[in-house]
C-alpha cells in the first residue's frame, strides 16, 4: 500500500464536497473551512483540532457524498483499493481536516488522533477510521484500527474495515481473521473488505465452517457471504471434504441467498462437474449463477449479487469497466444466458 500524495488528496476532498448534492450552504461551509484549515496549517493544538472535527457537523453539507464516477476513478488512482462511494459529505469534510493536520505536523499526529478518538461520537469515529488509510506512517495506526473491529456500531465497523486497503496492508493474521469473522457475525458486506481474496486462508475457512455449524445447531441461517471463506482448492484432502460437505448441506437447505453463495463457493473450489449438474437442473434461479461460477465469476465482487439486500451494486471502477466491456456480473445488468457464455443475470 503506497500512501497517497496528501496535496492531491486534499484537492480531491475539496472537489468532492463542493460537488456533492447536499452542498446547499456552500458559501457558509467554504468560509468556515478556509479559516479552520488555515488554523490547522499554522499549528493548532490537539484540543482545537478536536473542536474543529466536532464543529464540522454544523457547517458541512448533509447527506451522501455521492462522488461522480470520475471522482471514484480518481480516488482509485490516488490510493488503490479506496472506494468513497458510500461516504457521507460530513465524513469527507472531517477527513479533509485530518489530512490538513497530518500535513502540518505528521510527527505529533498520533497523539492528536488518540485525543480525537477518546471523545468522538459515532459520526466522528467513522471519519477518523476512514482517514487512517491516507496518513503518513500508517503502521502506527494498525492497533487502533484493529481495536475498531471490536465496535458494536455497524457504521463504525464498516468505515474501519470496508472499502479501504488499510486492513489488508497492515493487519496481522489475528486482526485480519477478527475483521472477517466479525463481518459475518454482524452481517456486514464481507465482499467489500479490500484484498479478501488475496488473504483468504485455511484458518479463516476453518473458523467460518465452525460458525456455520454453530448457526445451524442454533436453528439460524448461514450468512451468504460466509461461503467466500472457502477460498481455493489448495487445501488438504480432509479440509476440502469438510468444505464440500458443508456446501452440500447448504444446497439442501431453503435459504436461497445462502444456497447461491454455496454455488459460488463450488466455483472457488474448482468443482466443475457439480456446477454443471446445478446448471442443468437448477432452473432459472440457481442454474444461471452456476453458469457464472463455471465462467470463473466467483471472486469476492461476485458475492455482491447475493449480499443482502440482494443485488447490491459494487460501485467500483473495476465493476464499471467490466460493465463497459460486457463482463456483467450482477442482477439488473442485462438479460442473457450463462449456459451459452453470453453475459447475463445470475439471479
Amino acid at each position: 500500500m503506497t500512501a497517497p500524495d496528501l496535496q492531491k488528496l486534499s484537492a480531491w476532498l475539496d472537489a468532492a464536497v463542493a460537488a456533492c448534492p447536499g452542498s446547499g450552504h456552500a458559501a457558509k461551509y467554504a468560509a468556515w473551512s478556509e479559516g479552520v484549515l488555515a488554523g490547522l496549517a499554522a499549528g493548532a493544538s490537539d484540543g482545537q483540532f478536536c473542536q474543529a472535527l466536532s464543529a464540522a457537523s454544523r457547517y458541512a453539507p448533509k447527506g451522501a457524498l455521492a462522488p461522480s464516477p470520475q471522482l471514484v476513478a480518481d480516488a482509485e488512482d490516488l490510493l488503490a483499493g479506496w472506494n468513497p462511494s458510500r461516504w457521507t459529505a460530513l465524513e469527507a469534510a472531517r477527513v479533509r481536516l485530518i489530512v490538513e493536520r497530518a500535513k502540518a505536523d505528521p510527527e505529533s499526529l498520533l497523539s492528536a488522533l488518540e485525543e480525537a478518538f477518546r471523545y468522538a461520537d459515532e459520526g466522528e469515529l467513522c471519519a477518523l477510521y476512514r482517514s487512517l488509510q491516507f496518513l503518513p506512517g500508517p503502521e502506527r495506526f494498525a492497533v487502533r484500527s484493529a481495536e475498531g473491529c471490536r465496535t458494536n456500531m455497524k457504521t463504525v465497523f464498516e468505515a474501519n474495515g470496508m472499502d479501504t486497503p488499510f486492513p489488508e496492508a497492515h493487519f496481522d493474521d489475528v486482526a485480519w481473521h477478527q475483521l472477517c469473522m466479525k463481518s459475518l457475525f454482524v452481517e456486514a458486506p464481507l465482499w467489500r473488505v479490500v484484498g479478501f481474496d488475496r488473504r483468504v486462508d485455511e484458518e479463516l475457512a476453518r473458523m467460518a465452517l465452525d460458525l456455520a455449524d454453530e448457526r445451524r445447531s442454533a436453528g439460524r441461517r448461514v450468512f451468504p457471504e460466509l461461503w467466500m471463506c472457502m477460498g481455493s482448492a489448495e487445501s488438504g484432502l480432509e479440509a476440502t471434504k469438510r468444505k464440500l460437505a458443508a456446501i452440500e448441506k447448504e444446497l439442501s437447505g431453503d435459504d436461497e441467498l445462502s444456497r447461491k453463495g454455496a454455488i459460488l463457493a463450488l466455483g472457488r473450489l474448482g468443482q466443475t462437474e457439480r456446477l454443471e449438474e446445478i446448471q442443468a437442473d437448477g432452473g432459472t434461479y440457481f442454474g444461471p449463477i452456476a453458469g457464472w461460477a463455471l465462467m470463473g465469476r466467483h471472486d469476492q465482487t461476485a458475492f455482491a449479487s447475493i449480499s443482502p439486500p440482494e443485488g447490491a451494486e459494487p460501485q467500483t471502477r473495476e465493476h464499471e469497466e467490466g460493465r463497459a466491456q460486457g463482463a456483467l456480473l450482477f442482477p439488473g445488468d442485462t438479460d442473457s444466458d450463462p449456459a451459452t457464455d453470453t453475459p447475463g443475470n445470475p439471479s
